[in-house]
């Protein structure tokens, strides 16, 4: 059975396109022009994956994805955005969304990004993540059953994406991860040298990992990666 997709784009000539393009991938896509048609019509065919748009008439794509996300909806979602500012890119991460391609895009990263994302999707809940008893890191605790982590006392409102890498980091405490391998291990490809793309979900986690009266888990290890270890 193919994956169904919704896509939301209010721009008709890159909606058309990306429209036949999924399709010849083999998609069952639904296409709509508008926040309020996309909230509609993923409540009715609950789809596989969601491909939005960030500015859409009515509704943005990202209220679609807090409505989304408040409602329990854990579809994973691909944001498209002609905004490319760091700031931008942290308020659709911070809205729920699972991933994000800047506008103009190459249709073929589109392809691989949605690959990466309905395999995580599809490897869960029987994956590495649900294994074991949960993980714990100076005062980090993660709970991969239930897909939930703290920091003390303290719950961390993450998305499905900075879970993965917060579990992929503390599963390797101390051990620095380099860019190719959690590339691979989180999106299953590489987004090439001059991607920003991990630094911005690293920056992101840390964000929310981290206070004025926590010292920092995760560091940076200059020209090779990451890691996480205690202080």
């Amino acid at each position: 059975m193919p994956h169904t997709l919704l896509l939301a784009e209010d721009d008709r000539a890159i909606r058309q396109a990306l429209q036949r393009a999924l399709t010849l991938e083999g998609y069952d896509v639904t296409a709509v022009d508008d926040g309020v048609q996309a909230l509609a019509q993923g409540h009715l065919l609950c789809p596989d994956v969601l491909v939005l748009d960030v500015m859409m008439p009515g509704i943005d794509g990202l209220q679609v994805c807090r409505v989304l996300r408040a409602e329990g909806d854990r579809t994973p979602i691909l944001m498209l955005t002609a905004r490319v500012e760091t700031a931008d890119r942290i308020a659709g991460l911070d809205a729920g969304a699972d991933d994000y391609v800047a506008k103009p895009f190459d249709v073929e990263e589109v392809f691989a990004r949605l690959r990466a994302l309905l395999r995580r999707a599809d490897h869960r809940p029987d994956g590495e993540a649900s294994a074991g008893n949960p993980l714990v890191v100076a005062d980090l605790r993660i709970d991969g059953r239930a897909r939930r982590a703290w920091r003390g006392e303290r719950e961390l409102e993450l998305t499905r994406t900075e879970f993965d890498l917060l579990e992929l980091l503390a599963r390797n405490s101390g051990i620095v991860l380099d860019h190719p391998t959690i590339y691979d291990r989180i999106w299953g490809y590489d987004f090439g040298l001059g991607s920003k793309n991990l630094a911005v979900y690293v920056g992101y986690l840390r964000r929310k990992l981290d206070t004025p009266d926590t010292p920092a888990l995760i560091h940076t290890v200059r020209g090779v990666g990451y890691v996480l270890r205690e202080a």
